[in-house]
C-alpha cells in the first residue's frame, strides 16, 4: 500500500483522536506480523479480543493501533479510537483502492469463486501485472486486508467476496468498488442464513451495488436466478455481459482437466478478459497451462506401498451440495481400470434441508459408476442408505483413521480416489495431506 499520513488516516476511519504525527505503509490484525511502518486492528472475534494484543504490537514496532476503547497502559497518542474496527479497516482498505489507477474486477460467488480468481489471475497476465487477493481471503476480515496489500503499481486487480448472509457483500463491494462485477454461479450453499433460495441470489447480486455507473457486470446466464442477476445489475446501471451455454468463447480451448466446472471457470474467465476489451484468443490459449489449484480438483498419481498406482483427486476444500454432485459426475465420467473410490465428508450449513440434501448426494452415487463410497461424519450416513447392493460402503464417525483405512484396506492398482468435503466441517484435507505425506509420487 502507498504510505498514509496520521492525518489521512484520522480522516480516512472518521476518528476524532488526536495521536502522533507518522506514517503507516500496511495495515494487520495479527500482533505477531506488526512491525515498523505497521498499523494494528483490534478485531474483536469468538475466542479472542484484538485488544488484548495492543501493548504487544507497539512493543514489536507498530505504529499506531486501530481501538474501540483506548487500552490502559498504552499511550493514548498511539491508539485510534473509532466505533468498529472492522468496519474503519474496512474505510482504510477503501481510501487505499481510491488511490489504484488500474482496473479493479471484483467477483463472488457460491462455488468456484478462488479457482475462476486465480485463473482470472492467470490470463490477465499475459496483459499486464495482476494483483490478486491471496487464498480465500474474501470476508470482513479477508477483503480489507487485501486492499490494503494491493500492488499500487499493477495493471489490474482480482478481488475475491464471500458471504454467509445478506448484506455482507454489499459492505465489502462498498470498499472494493470493482469496474467489473463477476458471479460465477447461485447454489442453496449457507441457505439456513435465508429465508428461501432467491434470497442467496439477491445477497450475490449486491456486488453490483459497488460497480462504478456504466460498469461491467459478468453473469452465468445458467445459474440458478440469474434472471434476478441481470435485474439487479441493470438497475445499477451495468453493461451486461453474459456467459454460458448460449453465450461463451467459441474459440479453440483447451484445459488440463474435463468437466463442466472447469469449462465454466473458463467461460467466465474469458468473458471477463473479452469484456475488458482484450484479446481472448490470447488468453483461451494460455488457459492449457491452468493447473487446478490444491483442494480444488488437483490430481495426483501416488504410489501404493506394496506396488502399484493410484490417482488422487484433492477435492477436500469444498462440500457444498452442487459442488459435490459436480464432483461425482466429473468422477463418473472418468475412464478407469481400476475402481472408483469416493471418499465424501458431510455438507455444513444446511438447515432444515440437511437430510434431503445428503439423500441427494446418495442417489447422485447410486446412479453413478463409482464403485465404492466411504462417508465421514454421521449426517453420511443418509447418503450411504441410497447406495446400490453392489456398491461398497464404509463409514467413519470423523476423519480419524480414514487415511490408514485407505492404504492398509482398500487402494489397489489403477483405483481413482476423490476426496470431497468441506474444509472446515469435515476436515477431509487432513486425509489428503496424510497420503501425500506419506507416499511417493509415480
Amino acid at each position: 500500500m502507498e504510505k498514509i499520513s496520521s492525518e489521512e488516516l484520522i480522516a480516512a476511519v472518521e476518528s476524532c483522536s488526536e495521536i502522533v504525527k507518522t506514517e503507516i505503509d500496511r495495515v494487520t490484525a495479527d500482533s505477531r506480523q506488526a512491525g515498523k511502518g505497521a498499523l494494528f486492528v483490534a478485531v474483536r472475534g469468538e475466542r479472542f479480543d484484538g485488544h488484548d494484543f495492543v501493548g504487544q504490537a507497539l512493543d514489536k514496532g507498530a505504529e499506531l493501533a486501530l481501538v474501540e476503547k483506548l487500552v490502559p497502559g498504552v499511550p493514548a497518542d498511539r491508539q485510534v479510537v473509532v466505533r468498529d474496527t472492522l468496519e474503519a479497516y474496512g474505510r482504510i482498505g477503501a481510501y487505499n483502492r481510491s488511490k489504484f489507477k488500474g482496473t479493479v474486477i471484483g467477483l463472488t460467488g457460491s462455488a468456484g469463486k478462488t479457482t475462476t480468481k486465480e485463473e482470472i489471475r492467470f490470463a490477465l497476465s499475459r496483459f499486464g501485472s495482476v494483483y490478486a487477493t491471496s487464498g480465500n481471503h474474501n470476508n470482513h476480515i479477508g477483503v480489507p486486508m487485501s486492499l490494503c496489500e494491493m500492488d499500487m503499481n499493477a495493471d489490474y486487480a482480482v478481488i475475491e467476496m464471500g458471504m454467509s448472509a445478506k448484506g455482507e457483500i454489499s459492505r465489502l463491494t462498498s470498499y472494493v468498488k470493482p469496474d467489473l462485477a463477476l458471479v460465477t454461479n447461485v447454489y442453496p450453499m449457507h441457505i439456513e442464513f435465508f429465508e428461501n433460495f432467491e434470497g442467496i441470489a439477491e445477497a450475490k447480486a449486491e456486488i453490483f451495488e459497488g460497480l462504478k455507473t456504466g460498469g461491467t457486470a459478468v453473469i452465468n446466464e445458467d445459474t440458478n436466478f440469474a434472471d434476478v442477476l441481470e435485474k439487479r445489475a441493470l438497475e445499477h446501471g451495468a453493461r451486461v455481459v453474459k456467459f454460458g451455454r448460449r453465450h461463451h468463447y467459441d474459440g479453440k480451448l483447451e484445459l488440463e482437466q474435463d468437466g463442466e466446472a472447469q469449462l465454466y471457470n473458463a467461460w467466465a474467465t474469458l468473458a471477463v478478459v473479452d469484456a475488458l476489451g482484450l484479446d481472448a484468443d490470447k488468453a483461451a490459449s494460455a488457459l492449457k497451462d491452468f493447473g487446478a489449484l490444491p483442494g480444488r480438483g488437483k490430481s495426483y498419481r501416488l504410489k501404493l506401498p506394496a506396488g502399484g498406482v493410484f490417482t488422487l483427486i484433492d477435492d477436500s476444500y469444498s462440500g457444498q451440495p452442487e459442488a459435490m454432485k459436480i464432483a461425482i459426475d466429473g468422477l463418473d465420467k472418468m475412464s478407469c481400470a481400476g475402481r472408483k473410490i469416493a471418499v465424501l465428508g458431510k455438507m455444513a450449513e444446511l438447515g432444515e434441508t440437511s437430510e434431503a440434501r445428503h439423500k441427494e448426494i446418495g442417489e447422485r452415487l447410486s446412479g453413478s459408476s463409482v464403485d465404492i463410497a466411504v462417508g465421514v461424519c454421521p449426517e453420511m450416513k443418509t447418503m450411504l442408505a441410497e447406495l446400490r447392493p453392489d456398491q461398497e460402503k464404509h463409514y467413519f464417525a470423523d476423519k480419524e483413521g480414514v487415511a490408514e483405512f485407505l492404504l492398509n484396506n482398500l487402494l489397489q492398482n489403477n483405483d481413482i480416489l476423490l476426496i470431497k468435503g468441506a474444509r472446515y466441517s469435515s476436515k477431509l484435507y487432513q486425509v489428503t495431506d496424510a497420503l501425500l505425506k506419506g507416499l511417493e509420487k509415480a
